[in-house]
């Protein structure tokens, strides 16, 4: 039987970057391949020459032993490839079941067949277990988790041969995850092939039957997914032992610089409490739908202040705006960051200086080297990995994205951080770099409160964490206390205390 895909000595070059050097990849049917590798790795730039929309300057490709060279995505699509991308794809103006279909509607006498076409819309969901998504929804008014829940039944609708999915599960809820994990060894048992790409290694181990490792746009690994560990695979993303993970770096915790007194917004939390102490780092699990980002949000007066009390620094603070709020010292980082943490036509040098301009305005005219000066010195701190200060951001990795949203609110001088989902779709490295980032700036005083779905990070790397359920913030308690088991538990509202280590 031949292989359903192989990709031989694939090269691409952007200008005077060279994107892929020699690329080879191959998958049998009904097998699930975990591509793993850094940002900037060369995963995208391969799987853009897989679906048509980059020609590769070198090498071949064959589906099912057949020349595989797609015009386009539509033609890829056609010949039985579909792919779930990390960046949603979605017409948000149209509605679910118009998007699930798009580009391969059914029709009849060359009019849309919509009955044909809620079917097959309400098959693709049904697959995913989706069914409470309404088809006849604006995408636009669904929560991020049910963008990408639509964007995958999408592809699931073309019953395609080889299906790759990119970064699928990071804003999924545990519940859609497992469903996930479901259809995909549903699919698995039924031919299909399955490229995997994510950055959570834990389930690339737990579906991939093998792995095959990118590094600086070169293969560098393959082999059975069962017979390599975890270490293994990071050593080969990024070229050598990584052995902090979640590095610890040593800091000491003063007094409260923020208390959240029965606090409630008009539908999340609702009579939140909490007490964030200068150098602490206080974690907040939740599922999906439990408050989290509303929170966050509530107190830093993005959304309102139904009821309740907030306290900077010792000083009755509850309703202010977000200008109010930066200059009390407080910042907040979306887990959004493409649309609501960066501006991605402007550069680093932009970003980072964009709610403090005046040092570098003379007569209403931003000083450019000045400005660019003091962003190379950040980018410095940070840690950023560019080009120079005038690049533009959305140029960067993840990762380095991420610092440079960060870098805006030290720049203009917050010591207490909101920080939502920090790590959502950075790759090991960076997010080791971003975890030590944080626990510097823990070790000088800065407060930080890290909102995140993934627990082995809050284990990691807080001091003490309180869980969401419902709209409701339970009390924080020392990390010690907590392990995965309680901590899901608190998050469906079952908590109990003979879950937690002591």
């Amino acid at each position: 039987m031949a292989a359903r895909l192989v990709m031989q000595g694939i090269a691409k070059r952007f200008g005077a970057t060279a994107a892929l050097s020699g690329v080879d990849l191959a998958i049998e049917p009904g097998e699930v391949l975990a591509l793993i590798g850094e940002n900037g790795a060369g995963k995208s730039t391969l799987m853009k020459i897989l679906a048509g929309v980059y020609r590769a300057d070198q090498g071949a490709m064959h589906l099912d032993g057949v020349p595989f060279i797609p015009s386009g995505p539509i033609d890829a699509r056609r010949r039985g490839l579909a792919i779930v991308y990390q960046e949603l794809t979605l017409a948000i103006h149209l509605s679910v079941e118009e998007n699930i279909t798009l580009g391969d509607e059914p029709q009849r006498h060359g009019w849309i067949d919509r009955p044909k076409r809620r079917e097959l819309a309400a098959s693709a969901l049904a697959q995913l277990g989706c069914e409470h998504i309404p088809l006849t929804a604006l995408v636009r008014d669904l929560s991020i988790a049910q963008q990408q829940l639509v964007e995958i039944a999408r592809a699931l609708s073309a019953h395609p041969r080889l299906l790759v999915m990119d970064e699928p599960t990071s804003s999924l809820t545990r519940a859609d995850v497992e469903h996930l994990m479901a259809v995909i060894r549903r699919l698995r048992g039924q031919g299909v092939s399955i490229i995997y790409i994510s950055h959570f290694l834990e389930e690339c181990s737990a579906i991939a039957d093998r792995y095959a490792v990118l590094r600086d746009g070169r293969s560098v690994a393959s082999g059975a997914m069962p017979a390599v560990s975890e270490a293994e695979l990071i050593r080969h993303m990024v070229g050598r032992d990584v052995s902090e993970i979640y590095p610890r770096v040593p800091h000491a915790l003063g007094l409260p610089v923020l208390e959240v007194n029965r606090v409630s917004g008009l539908g999340k939390p609702k009579q939140a409490s909490l007490a964030l102490h200068r150098g602490e780092i206080l974690g907040i699990f939740g599922l999906v739908g439990s408050g989290r980002s509303e929170m966050l949000r509530v107190v830093f007066g993005l959304d309102p202040i139904r009821s309740g009390e907030i306290v900077v620094h010792g000083v009755p603070r509850t309703r202010s705006t977000p200008t109010q709020r930066l200059t009390q010292g407080i910042g907040l980082v979306s887990e959004n960051r493409k649309e609501e943490g960066l501006l991605l036509n402007l550069s680093i040098a932009d970003n980072l200086t964009l709610t403090r301009l005046e040092p570098y305005t003379h007569f209403g005219m931003i000083a450019s080297r000045s400005q660019e000066t003091s962003t190379r010195t950040w980018m410095e701190r940070l840690g950023v990995r560019a080009q120079g200060a005038t690049q533009a951001i959305a140029e960067l990795s993840g990762g380095n994205q991420q610092k440079i949203a960060i870098g805006r609110l030290l720049h203009h001088g917050a010591d207490i951080l909101l920080l939502d989902e920090p790590t959502r779709g950075i790759d090991v490295n960076a997010k080791a770099q971003v975890y030590r980032l944080i626990g510097e700036l823990a070790a000088v005083g800065t407060a930080v409160i890290v909102v995140s779905s993934y627990i082995p990070e809050l284990l990691g790397i807080c001091d003490s964490v309180a869980v969401m359920c419902r709209g409701q913030l339970g009390a924080s308690r020392p990390v010690a206390e907590w392990d995965q088991h309680s901590i899901l538990a608190a998050a469906i509202g079952q908590e109990s205390s003979d879950h937690a280590t002591t």
